[in-house]
């Protein structure tokens, strides 16, 4: 079984990781933010991406965020989680609690950018719950056992099912934007989870998330203006959490789905075989191959392949 984590650079130095290296994907959408740290627990496979390369050197703007979703399939992945800190628009999701969002909500600018799909071929895939159901209650429910156990964790709330913003930044929002989210509803806020949902669903790959909430944005009027300072100290607080809920995950992971995450793009595609370009095909064909033929994959583009 091959689990996909994106996520900070540190998650791959966990204890209990065996046979670690480097690979090199390349792919038709360019590098992804870097090297794919593979590793073995048990009998699960692991590939670690650093969402904004190790030393957190790219804008969430900047993620190439296509190249990091068809690198984790060319590698076979069917499931990822990604780790990511969020600031909180709700009181009673405290700084250090843990959120598994349910459900996204988009203000990005770059939607043309969180699809495969595009130059001749066009696919409309369900999105109405853009998180694998199976993976987030697994989430949630390793996450509240290791609060129930651990007294290091007592007092964290964990929360199953949120709607989480994605705004893109990199500045954070103004008091008007976060008292706007409040009233529309959402739970935190957040600058990359929902191209990774959109992409891993296009690319049927299971996806949940494991938000950890550092700050209540700027619309709390008790609380200190959020700052980079405060984001890094509660995400610093939060490692260890986040550590153990994936050593316990890799572990309770099991290869068989019940979700229907697997079967994204039955249907979906609308544009006639035969109009579709064969560069087209040949870019997106670990994603399209059980529904659309290549003949000349190896020919008429630039396909992804394992470098290393």
């Amino acid at each position: 079984m091959k689990l996909g984590i994106i996520g900070g650079s540190g998650l791959y130095e966990m204890k209990g990781l065996k046979d670690i290296q480097a690979i090199h994907v390349d792919t038709p959408f360019g590098p992804p933010s870097d090297a794919y740290f593979h590793a073995r627990l048990g009998s699960t496979e692991v590939y670690f991406l650093s969402r904004h390369g190790r030393g957190h050197r790219k804008l969430p703007s900047e993620i190439n965020h296509r190249a990091n979703i068809l690198g984790f399939k060319l590698l076979g992945v069917e499931r990822v989680v990604g780790f990511s800190a969020v600031g909180s628009l709700r009181a009673e999701l405290r700084p250090r609690d843990i959120v598994i969002p349910d459900q996204f909500f988009d203000r990005t600018k770059k939607s043309i950018e969180h699809t495969f799909f595009g130059n001749g071929i066009v696919a409309h895939v369900p999105f109405g719950e853009p998180v694998c159901p199976e993976l987030r209650d697994l989430l949630h429910s390793i996450t509240r056992g290791l609060i129930a156990r651990k007294k290091m964790f007592s007092g964290l709330k964990v929360q199953n099912g949120a709607t989480y913003v994605n705004m893109e930044g990199p500045a954070f929002s103004t008091k008007a934007e976060s008292n706007v989210y409040r009233k529309l509803g959402f739970d935190v806020i957040g600058m990359t989870s929902l191209p990774e949902a959109k992409l891993c669903r296009e690319a049927e790959i299971c996806y949940a998330n494991f938000s950890m909430v550092t700050d209540y944005d700027c619309w709390h009027e008790s609380e200190e203006t959020v700052s980079i300072e405060m984001i890094l100290e509660n995400l610093k607080a939060n490692v260890t959490i986040a550590y153990d809920a994936l050593a316990e995950l890799i572990k309770a992971i099991k290869p068989a789905k019940a979700c229907s995450c697997g079967n994204a793009l039955c249907n979906a595609i609308v544009t006639a075989p035969d109009a579709i370009p064969e560069a087209a095909k040949a870019a997106i064909e670990p994603i399209v191959r059980k529904y659309v033929k290549c003949e000349h994959a190896q020919a008429c583009s630039k396909p992804g392949k394992i470098l290393s």
